[in-house]
């Protein structure tokens, strides 16, 4: 690894070169990807794959875990949202509002994640309650439940607010149940980004096959 502030030119490449020949004769792989080398920030295992392959290969074992976050306010932190929740390989990130978001943090991982836009919390509430998914909010509201001793259930919806507000009014009714991460600095709050990795890493501690 380069240290840190060393010129561009004395980094080290990202990802592999051209696939020396033979080719692997494998419908998942790029041509394009084999002939000119993946500079992608994905796994070995996906290297000079098309990304629609990846994608298919992702559906195959996603958790049954979705995401929201509100977008009132076209909040930054919705891409760290979506990078985590590819990470972690929820369901689905669903966005409440602006259909428009900063994709910047998501640093290109929306192409593997699945992405859901609801106009309002009101569309966003009967997609869930069509499919018996239980809302679960999290924010440290009075009366919020700490996340490490509260019930997860394996199939559900964790709603996010954003920077500085929180949940909304109509997300915060919404929720089955609201839960709270536990801190112990002086900070009154930790942004979206923060709290769906810490959230989505709960689940994966509680459900997942590690």
């Amino acid at each position: 690894m380069a240290p840190v502030g060393a010129p561009e030119s004395e980094t080290e490449p990202v990802g592999v070169g051209p696939h020396p020949l033979p080719w692997p004769d494998d419908p998942r792989f790029d041509p394009a990807l084999l002939a000119g080398g993946d500079r992608r920030n994905v796994v070995d295992e996906y290297r000079y794959w098309s990304n629609e392959a990846i994608v298919a290969d992702l559906d195959t074992r996603r958790h049954p875990f979705h995401v929201a976050v509100e977008n009132w306010q076209h909040d930054f932190n919705i891409g760290a949202v979506v990078r985590n929740a590819n990470a972690f390989l929820a369901a689905e990130v669903h966005i409440i509002g602006r259909r428009r978001w900063n994709r910047r943090g998501a640093m290109v991982t929306d192409r593997y994640q699945h992405v859901r836009h609801h106009p309002a919390t009101s569309d966003l509430v009967t997609w869930c309650r069509e499919r018996d998914l239980p809302i679960i909010g999290i924010d440290n509201l009075p009366g919020s439940r700490p996340i490490q001793s509260a019930e997860l259930p394996t199939a559900c919806l964790m709603l996010f607010g954003q920077e500085g507000p929180g949940l909304s009014e109509e997300a915060r009714e919404a929720a089955d149940v609201v839960l709270h991460i536990p801190q112990f600095g002086s900070t009154r709050s930790i942004n979206a980004g923060v709290a769906s990795g810490v959230a989505m890493y709960e689940w994966i501690r509680r459900h997942a096959t590690l």
